[in-house]
Order: C-alpha cells, then structure tokens, then sequence
C-alpha cells in the first residue's frame, strides 16, 4: 500500500507557473504507474498526465500538452507536475494517483488507479 500527498498549489496570474509535488510512502512505489488528475469546480474529475513506473514514457491530455511536464524521482519517492503558461481554465483541485501494477504501463482513466492524495488547490486569475 502506497499514501500519497500533494503539495506546491497556490494563487497565480494567468501566464504564471506553478509545480506540484506528490510526495509517497510504502513499499515498490518505484514500480507503480502514476499519474495526476484534476477537479474543477461542478465539474467531474480528468486526466491531466501520467507516467511508467521507469518514467521512460509520458502522457498528456491535449489541453495541457506543451504546457505541464509530468516527472519522477524515485530515490525520492516523488513525483512533479510543472504547470507553465497557465490558464484560468486551469483552476482546480490536483490530484496525484498511483495504480498497484508490476507492468510498465500507462494509465489515463480514474477507474485505473488504485491510490489517491487529498489533493492540493490550484487557483488561476485572469
């Protein structure tokens, strides 16, 4: 089992950057797909980006693509999001998840993850 905790959300103007951290603990974290989601406000929760447990490969939802880089460190057990160029559209609640998974793989889909942190506010002015 995994826990995760999300860090690094703020205020910022349209244009600004911000990177999030997710921070693990457990056992084979190293091993565990990852990914990062997002929630806006009456809306329902999305893909942002994910990540093979190697961290060789990469994945993007279009709106985002250009924009945020998904990263790992596994000597210490987290991963990052680097938000540039940022959007009011932007503006939601972050989310790091991790799947308990032995194969190098990519994940875009909620229903696929099996751990999630509280996630961290990200707040966009226009």
């Amino acid at each position: 089992q995994v826990q995760l905790v999300e860090s690094g959300g703020g205020l910022v103007q349209a244009g600004g950057s911000l990177r999030l951290s997710c921070a693990a603990s457990g056992r084979t974290f190293s091993h565990y797909p990852m990914g990062w989601f997002r929630q806006a406000p009456g809306k329902d929760r999305e893909f942002v980006a994910a990540i093979t447990w190697s961290g060789g490969n990469t994945y993007y939802a279009d709106s985002v693509k250009g924009r945020f880089t998904i990263s790992r460190d596994n000597a210490k057990n987290t991963v990052s999001l680097q938000m540039n160029s940022l959007k009011p559209e932007d503006t939601a609640v972050y989310y790091c998840a991790a799947r308990r998974s032995t194969l190098a793989s990519i994940h875009i889909y909620e229903y696929e993850y099996d751990y999630w942190g509280q996630g961290t506010q990200v707040t966009v002015s226009s």
